[in-house]
C-alpha cells in the first residue's frame, strides 16, 4: 500500500534525515500500541496507517503491541477485536506483542531505579498525592516518604508485589523534581497495587506498571526507533526520556508527536464512546452510527476508503476539526468505483400494469456497473405487478417533477415505458396503488419511434422480490461540535440518527449478498447486508452512505446570515 502514502509530512522528513545520517544503522521500526479497554475508532486508524506506512516506506518493521497494564479495564474481547480490525484495514503485524510479556523485565527496571535512589515507595493516598503535586502555576512539595532508605523501599516494594497491601495504600514513584514546571516530572507514579485478574497473566501479579513507565521501556526492548504518539503525549516526552536515561535498556527510541484526529458531528474519545455504550444510547461498540472501526465496518465502510481518508488529511502538529463530509466522500469514491448496482424499493408503492399479459413473467438484463462492462449483466424479472418508490409518484406534480403522475409517462430502468392511468386510494385518502399501462415496443428502456421521456425510475417485481428490513443511518449528533460551549455531548444526540423501514422490497439477487458486501441501490444510496442482525428469514441492510452529501447541500440552501451593515451614505455633490 505504499502508493497510498501521502509524501512530505514532517514525520517522514525526520525519519528520512535519520536514515540518511545512518542513525540506528539506517533501521526504521515503529509500533501501534493500543490499550485493550475498548474498540478502536477512526482516530486510531490515523495512527495505524501512519505507523505501518512509515515502516513500509523505509523497509522497516511495525509492531502491534497491546499496552495491557491495567487489568481492571482490559478484556480479551477487545484484544481480539483490535487484532481483527488492524488486519481488516490491510496491515500485516506478524505476531502481536504485549506489554504483559515484559512484566518481569519491568519489575527488574523498577528495582534498578530503587537501588539507584531514583524511585521510592510512597504511602500518601490519592488525594494527598494530588495535594502535594501542586498546580500548573505552583510547585509541588516533597512527599514525607521521599527519603526512605533503599532498603526500606526494596522491602515495601517486595511486600506490594506479594499482595500484603490493598489498592491505594502504597505506590512506587520516580524521584525526579517536585518543583519541575512540567507537572508530569513531579515524582510520577510508576507502579501501583491492582487487585484484578489479568486477561493473559491471570493472578500472577498484583502490582502493575503505569503507562508512562511501560510504554517507553517496551519501545526500547522491541528496538523501536521512532515512537509516534498523539500530541497529548508531548508533555510526557521528558519523562519518556528520563526513564530510559536512568535504566540499562538496549536503546533509546525517539518520541515524535502529531495532532490527533477530530471529526465534526461525532466524538473520538474512548471514554465517551464507552458512556454511549454503557448507557445503552447505542446498540453496542459496533453500532453503525459510532465512529468505531467495528461500527464503520458493519455499516459498510471499506478499508481502502479509510486508508485514503487518513492519507488525504495528512499529518501535522496543529489540531483541527475535519469535515465528516470528507470521510464520506472518500467512501463514495471507493464504492462508486467498486460497488455493484441493484434495484431496491424501500418505501414501496404497488403498480399494476393493466395491459401486461396476465400470469406472464419475463427476464430482462441490467448492467452490474455502468462504467465496468467487464462485470457483466444481471437478470431481473418483470411481471404485471411491480413496486416503485412512493417518492416517485405525485398526484399533483409541479412542473419540474419528471417522475410518475396521472397521465405521465416514465421509463422503468432496463424495462419499459409506463404511463399512469388511475390512482387508487384507501379510506384515509392515502395512495395505495397505481394502475398503469406499458408500451411493449420499449423493451430495454428505448422507444423505436425515438420519443423521449425525462424520468427514469427504479422498480422491483412484486411477485419475485426479497422482503427485507432497511436501516437508514444519519449523523449521531445534531451539531458539528457536540461539546461546544461546555455542553454535555449526550444532550446533543440526534433523535433521527436511525430510521428502521420494514417490508422493503429488494431485487431477488440480493438473497445471495454476503455480510459487509456493499451494493448501490440505484438512485437511493449504498447499502450493505448487516453482519450481526441479518438472517436468512429476515435480511437486514444498512445504509452505508447516501449518493450525495445531503448535509452539505442543506448548508448551501441555508447559508449563515450576514450581519446587517449600515446603509452606505451617498456622497454629497459639490
Amino acid at each position: 500500500m505504499e502508493e497510498e502514502i501521502k509524501k512530505g509530512h514532517f514525520i517522514e522528513s525526520i525519519i528520512q534525515e535519520d536514515v540518511n545520517a545512518n542513525k540506528n544503522n539506517g533501521r526504521v521500526a515503529t509500533r501501534f500500541p493500543p490499550e485493550p479497554n475498548g474498540y478502536l475508532h477512526i482516530g486510531h486508524a490515523k495512527s495505524i496507517c501512519l505507523n505501518f506506512n512509515m515502516a513500509g516506506q523505509f523497509q522497516g518493521t511495525c509492531n502491534l503491541r497491546f499496552d495491557d497494564s491495567n487489568p481492571a479495564k482490559e478484556k480479551q474481547i477487545y484484544i481480539d477485536s483490535i487484532k481483527d480490525t488492524v488486519a481488516w484495514l490491510g496491515f500485516d503485524y506478524k505476531t502481536p506483542f504485549f506489554a504483559s510479556d515484559y512484566f518481569d523485565r519491568l519489575h527488574e527496571f523498577a528495582l534498578e531505579l530503587i537501588r539507584a535512589g531514583k524511585a521510592y515507595v510512597c504511602s500518601l493516598n490519592a488525594d494527598e498525592i494530588r495535594e502535594y503535586r501542586g498546580t500548573l502555576t505552583e510547585p509541588g512539595k516533597n512527599s514525607p516518604y521521599r527519603d526512605r532508605t533503599v532498603e526500606e523501599n526494596l522491602d515495601l516494594f517486595d511486600r506490594m508485589k506479594n499482595g500484603e497491601f490493598g489498592e491505594g495504600e502504597h505506590t512506587l514513584r520516580a524521584k525526579i523534581d517536585m518543583g519541575s514546571p512540567n507537572i508530569n516530572m513531579r515524582d510520577p507514579i510508576i507502579y501501583r497495587v491492582k487487585n484484578a485478574t489479568h486477561p493473559r497473566t491471570g493472578d500472577t501479579w498484583c502490582i502493575y506498571p503505569m503507562y508512562d513507565f511501560t510504554h517507553c521501556i517496551s519501545d526500547a526492548l522491541e528496538g523501536i526507533t521512532h515512537s509516534l504518539c498523539s500530541l497529548e503525549f508531548e508533555d510526557h516526552r521528558p519523562l519518556y526520556d528520563w526513564i530510559l536515561d536512568n535504566i540499562s535498556v538496549p536503546c533509546h527510541p525517539q518520541q515524535i508527536e502529531f495532532a490527533r484526529m477530530n471529526i465534526n458531528f461525532t466524538v473520538l474519545s474512548k471514554r465517551k464512546l464507552q458512556r454511549l455504550v454503557e448507557d445503552r444510547l447505542v446498540s453496542g461498540w459496533d453500532d453503525p452510527r459510532l465512529p468505531t472501526l467495528e461500527g464503520m465496518r458493519r455499516r459498510g465502510y471499506t478499508p481502502a476508503s479509510i486508508r485514503n481518508f487518513c492519507n488525504i488529511i495528512g499529518v501535522s502538529k496543529k489540531e483541527s476539526r475535519i469535515d465528516m463530509g470528507l470521510l464520506e466522500s472518500c467512501l463514495r469514491d471507493d464504492l462508486n468505483e467498486n460497488a455493484r448496482r441493484v434495484m431496491g424499493v424501500i418505501r414501496p408503492l404497488k403498480v399494476t400494469i393493466e395491459n401486461y399479459p396476465e400470469g406472464q413473467t419475463e427476464t430482462l438484463e441490467a448492467m452490474n456497473h455502468p462504467q465496468k462492462p467487464e462485470l457483466g449483466k444481471r437478470e431481473v424479472s418483470f411481471s404485471k405487478e411491480i413496486y416503485v418508490e412512493q417518492d416517485d409518484f405525485m398526484e399533483d406534480p409541479p412542473k419540474k417533477f419528471f417522475r410518475l403522475g396521472p397521465g405521465r409517462e416514465v421509463r422503468l430502468r432496463a424495462a419499459y415505458f409506463v404511463t399512469c392511468r388511475e390512482v387508487i386510494k384507501n379510506q384515509a385518502g392515502e395512495v395505495v396503488e397505481l394502475i398503469c399501462t406499458y408500451d411493449p415496443e420499449t423493451r430495454g428502456g428505448n422507444a423505436p419511434d425515438g420519443r423521449k421521456v425525462k424520468g427514469t425510475i427504479h422498480w422491483v417485481n412484486a411477485n419475485d422480490c426479497l422482503d427485507a428490513e432497511v436501516r437508514l443511518y444519519d449523523r449521531l449528533f445534531k451539531d458539528e461540535n457536540p461539546e461546544q460551549d461546555g455542553r454535555d455531548f449526550i444532550d446533543n444526540l440526534n433523535p433521527g440518527s436511525l430510521e428502521v423501514l420494514e417490508n422493503c422490497k429488494l431485487e431477488k439477487s440480493l438473497a445471495a449478498a454476503k455480510p459487509e458486501q456493499v451494493f448501490q441501490f440505484e438512485r437511493l444510496g449504498y447499502f450493505c447486508l448487516d453482519s450481526k442482525d441479518s438472517s436468512g428469514d429476515k435480511p437486514v441492510f444498512n445504509r452505508t452512505v447516501t449518493l450525495r452529501d445531503a448535509w452539505a447541500k442543506l448548508a448551501k440552501q441555508n447559508p449563515p446570515r450576514k450581519k446587517n451593515k449600515p446603509p452606505r451614505q451617498k456622497k454629497k455633490k459639490k
